[in-house]
């Protein structure tokens, strides 16, 4: 219903598929904004309910579908207790994620929570692929020195764990410190590999949930 009445794509991960319940994705809502037209969205914190040494921060967030409409409103909350460990000192961000994506969802009649508004993600998504399950390719050459290219190598992460391309580019520029990723060092692109490698092991809806974030640095126009 979701698909055929919002138009969410399971494909480019709108939704996700997580201890055997269906979840909305903050690029999903934001999307999905973009399709209707969404007038604006307007985000504040709740001040009186934020304390900074703590790392707790509320925020508040409006949805207007039209310059004339009234909102939707959406609290979201985020402190070091209630998100994963992948994305500590991310805090103020995630409550502001999760308000907008609350608000989103009483806009469009969203009844899915979505994956950031987890508390806590301890387990990989079943839908992704494992690695028995992915097609197999043919053998690529090698550099002299035995090793895989630096780029086989991050191509074989993004589709070992079904992550977005975009997403991870923008994820590693950040990482690098630069402005576009051929500027990179290499010892930079090798480090940022084995974080990568890490974090998907580690807890890969929770890296799913910090790339999801770089949406906001595309061309999503509200």
């Amino acid at each position: 219903m979701l698909t055929q009445r919002h138009e969410l794509s399971i494909a480019i991960g709108d939704l996700q598929y997580l201890d055997g319940h269906w979840y909305v994705t903050h690029a999903g809502l934001l999307r999905l904004a973009n399709r209707n037209h969404c007038a604006s969205i307007r985000v504040q914190p709740v001040r009186e309910f934020c304390d900074t040494t703590a790392n707790r921060w509320v925020f508040k967030a409006a949805v207007y579908k039209t310059p004339k409409s009234k909102g939707f409103v959406g609290y979201g909350d985020a402190d070091p207790a209630n998100i994963s460990s992948l994305v500590h000192g991310a805090e103020m961000r995630m409550a502001e994620t999760r308000a907008v994506n609350r608000a989103l969802r009483k806009a469009y009649g969203i009844g899915l929570c979505s994956v950031e508004e987890l508390a806590s993600f301890t387990s990989t998504s079943s839908s992704a692929p494992s690695a028995e399950k992915l097609p197999k390719e043919p053998p690529k050459p090698v550099p002299s020195n035995g090793q895989p290219r630096l780029r086989d190598r991050l191509c074989q992460l993004i589709r070992q764990h079904s992550l977005d391309p975009t997403l991870v580019k923008h994820y590693a520029t950040d990482f690098c410190g630069t402005a576009n990723l051929r500027d990179a060092k290499r010892e930079q692109i090798e480090s940022f590999i084995q974080n990568l490698s890490e974090q998907a092991a580690k807890d890969r809806s929770a890296l799913l949930c910090l790339l999801n974030r770089y949406t906001q640095t595309q061309d999503v126009k509200l």
